[in-house]
Order: structure tokens, then C-alpha cells, then sequence
């Protein structure tokens, strides 16, 4: 078992982070540790405890994502906690293992569930996992992937056999994705809007074609997101927005489209755009809430509308025991990413990350640590 310290992009609270030597994670024999696998997250190599339980110490993470929700919680937003190494978007390869430790061998790439559930609330017991009164996340409330080790449960690594190291950084995304899409349920035939051409907005709009819907229109401002979506073809239509005035365009699209959509997608994580997405829906459709928000951002929705247009309103937020057919659906090329991960930064460079996400000069960013 490695020990000593660590390189690890470190936060001590919100907008406060550097890259400092921290304790490398410690295989400890508590009831949970007990059963987990531990990961060495360095570059290309994934460390598996030596001692005989089923956890992993890895250097899991080849590559880590950078996401959307990072920068909510470079903010102190979202359900973050401090102080936190982030990263929730790491892979890997398995380089030692645990003797209790079943299913893995040495070399196999794995992906890790970040999603922590007590199994003992209210809502744990009723078979509502996500609603989990205790939820925490690795990389968001517990300490992630941006740093050389981390620590995982067996049970929560999935093998990876035909995606790039890149590819497999939106396993976590399309996990998500595969969570909005069981919300959604979609009937055959449905005609779908999807605001906003992020990441796991691309991957849910791929997942709805695949699934039911006989039209997707992806409506986002012209940009590299764009440019990506249209090559992926993750839509049917696309409605590249002019970012200065796109008042005309949305009006083009209502008299385009009189009835509406029977499927709404707001998934551009903004606020006023949150409260005109409501308009765009068919009498007796429905509205999905899937971007990330900041935590101040409120809603307008006439009731009368809701009520007398019988509009279902629901939202979706991050996902349990969906990662098995994320590597399904992405693992087989059947969902398509290539070419979605368009800059790798260096764990010293995140600053550097986070401005060019906020410029929004990339799709998707992923660092190296």
C-alpha cells in the first residue's frame, strides 16, 4: 500500500484551491472500507489495495472530466462541501488489487459510480435511492478524482473495453443522461426541444433517438457545442442561437412549431431561460428541469397554465445504479462522443480550465493529474 503523501488539487473553501501534498487514502479496516478498492489516480496507472478486502487503491484516474457542476462548486454552489479534492469523472487502469477483491483483474480499465447512499433513510428504505437524505457524491461533498489516489468500493467500478481514455470521461455524464432519460419515459412518436448542447444534453439527446422520440431539436447559441452536435448528429434540427439577439429566432421557433413540443429539455443551467422553457411546451406535455442552477435562481410559472394545459413538470438530478448501461450504450458506439472532449489541462492548469469552460470556448475539459 502506497504510502505518505500525494499531489492533489485542493480546495480549503469556495474559490480557494491550490495544488499541494496531501495524505494519500489510507486502506483502513472499518465495516465500509472493509469492501471497497482503492484507486491510484497518476497517469496511466490504477492501484489496487494489497490488503485483503474488496477495495481498490488505483491510479484511477488516467484522465478526470471537468464539468459544469465544477464550476457551481469552485462557487461553494450545488451540494458541495469543504474542504474537497473535486473530480467526479475519473478513469482508469487497475495496476494492484486486494485478494478479496472479485470480477477485476490487473490491466482492466474502470470507470467509478461517484454516488454515496446510506441505505438506512426514509428514502433509502422505499427503494428511492437518489432522494437519499444522506447523498453524498465523490468529488463534490467527499474528496474526487483530481489528485493521484482515491478510494472505491469494488461495487462501484465498471470495466471499460473500447473507448478512448477522453471518450470514457462522459461514462458519469451519460449516467446522468440514462437517469433524465428514465424520468422522461418517453412514448414512441414524441417530438422533443432540447435547450442547451452540452455534454450530457448531447448524450440525452442521442439517448431520446435511440429511445422513442421521432424528432429532436436541439436549440443552443453557435459555437463549438454546436459545431459538435451537428457532427455527432445528436439531433434532427439545430437552432444555433445568436448569442447577442436571439429574440427572432425564438419567435421563428413558436410559429414553427404552433403546438409546441411534447417534451421540453432545459438544460442549459439558466435562469431566465429556465422560466420561458415552460411556453415551448404542447398542452399535456412535459417539462424537464436538467441543468445545474445556481442556487439563488427561481422560477415563474403561471399556475393557471400548469393547470389548465396539464403540463408535468419534473426534474433530474445525477443518477443510481445507471453507470452498467452508460458503458452499454457508450462502450458500443451506439451513443456517440467522439470528439466531445475538446482540451486536456494539467492539474496545475485549472485555473486555466475553469476560464475556458467559462469562456465557453470548449465542450468538454479534462485534466490530467
Amino acid at each position: 500500500m502506497p504510502q505518505g503523501s500525494m499531489k492533489a488539487l485542493w480546495y480549503s473553501e469556495p474559490r480557494n484551491f491550490e495544488v499541494k501534498q496531501v495524505p494519500i487514502p489510507q486502506n483502513r479496516l472499518s465495516p465500509f472500507l472493509s469492501r471497497s478498492i482503492r484507486f491510484h489516480v497518476v497517469v496511466r496507472k490504477v492501484l489496487v489495495s494489497r490488503v485483503g478486502h474488496r477495495f481498490c487503491n488505483s491510479s484511477m484516474t488516467i484522465l478526470s472530466g471537468v464539468c459544469g457542476t465544477d464550476a457551481h462548486i469552485h462557487e461553494g454552489e450545488f451540494i458541495s462541501k469543504f474542504p474537497l479534492i473535486p473530480g467526479h469523472e475519473a478513469i482508469g487502469t487497475i495496476t494492484e488489487m486486494g485478494k478479496n477483491v472479485t470480477g477485476f483483474s490487473i490491466g482492466d480499465r474502470c470507470v467509478a459510480d461517484v454516488g454515496i447512499t446510506c441505505g438506512k433513510c426514509f428514502y433509502c428504505r422505499r427503494g428511492q435511492s437518489l432522494l437519499c437524505e444522506n447523498f453524498n457524491s465523490r468529488g463534490v461533498t467527499q474528496d474526487g478524482g483530481f489528485a493521484e489516489y482515491i478510494l472505491y468500493h469494488q461495487s462501484k467500478l465498471y470495466k471499460i473495453h473500447n473507448l478512448s481514455d477522453e471518450e470514457a470521461t462522459l461514462l458519469e455524464p451519460a449516467a446522468c443522461a440514462i437517469h433524465g432519460l428514465d424520468k422522461l419515459n418517453p412514448a414512441v412518436g414524441i417530438e422533443v426541444l432540447l435547450l442547451g448542447a452540452g455534454p450530457t444534453g448531447l448524450i440525452l439527446a442521442q439517448l431520446l433517438k435511440l429511445n422513442g422520440a421521432s424528432r429532436v431539436v436541439i436549440a443552443a447559441n453557435k459555437g463549438i457545442k454546436m459545431d459538435i452536435a451537428k457532427d455527432l448528429q445528436a439531433g434532427d434540427e439545430f437552432i444555433e442561437l445568436d448569442r447577442q439577439n436571439p429574440g427572432a429566432q425564438w419567435e421563428k421557433l413558436k410559429k414553427d412549431n404552433p403546438y409546441g413540443f411534447d417534451v421540453v429539455v432545459e438544460a442549459t443551467g439558466v435562469e431566465k431561460l429556465a422560466n420561458d422553457a415552460i411556453n415551448y411546451v404542447r398542452r399535456g406535455g412535459t417539462l424537464m428541469i436538467y441543468g445545474v442552477y445556481e442556487n439563488k435562481a427561481v422560477v415563474h410559472w403561471p399556475p393557471s397554465k400548469i393547470f389548465g394545459d396539464e403540463i408535468r413538470i419534473i426534474g433530474s438530478f445525477s443518477q443510481t445504479f445507471c453507470f452498467p448501461r452508460a458503458v452499454a450504450y457508450l462502450d458500443s458506439g451506439k451513443v456517440k462522443v467522439k470528439g466531445m472532449v475538446t482540451d486536456v489541462y494539467k492539474l496545475e492548469d485549472f485555473q486555466a480550465a475553469l476560464d475556458k469552460m467559462k469562456s465557453r470556448g470548449a465542450l468538454k475539459i479534462a485534466i490530467k493529474p
